[in-house]
């Protein structure tokens, strides 16, 4: 059975997305590095995000690489406890070289979140969810 899922993604260069990602607060499981990969760790769950050179991705993946400049293959969610833990990592983004294109915002009523692309133009975005104030 399923003991763990892990998501791969492509990027251009391993070292600089680990300093952006660590920058943002995310760690690493170091005995999954190498010169073309690494093991992020997200989040209470250790929810494992390897990031693959762009290269050795495309080797396994057998499919061409979304060029994501014009398109999204994937939304990255993760959660937040409260507004000011989105405002706060919203400012990593930005001090860490990332894109926000969507500014910490309310949205429908009962979350509150921004979203940004990490260097590689892989779309993320944090939310907080106050599921009291969720439609019924």
């Amino acid at each position: 059975m399923t003991k763990q899922i892990w998501l791969n993604l492509p990027v251009k260069e391993v070292a600089k997305s680990k300093a952006f990602f660590s920058k943002i607060g995310f760690s690493f499981n170091e005995k999954h590095d190498t010169p073309s990969s690494t093991c992020m760790i997200v989040g209470e769950g250790k929810f494992a995000v390897m990031l693959f050179e762009e290269s050795l991705f495309a080797s396994f993946s057998q499919n061409k690489l979304t060029d994501t400049k014009s398109s999204s293959e994937i939304l990255i969610s993760i959660d937040a406890e409260s507004k000011e833990e989105v405002d706060q990592f919203t400012e990593k983004v930005k001090e860490a070289g990332g894109t926000v294109f969507s500014k910490p915002a309310e949205s429908q009523g009962w979350m509150y979140g921004s979203a940004f692309a990490d260097l590689d133009g892989h779309r993320w975005n944090i939310l907080y969810m106050d599921f009291s104030k969720m439609p019924k």
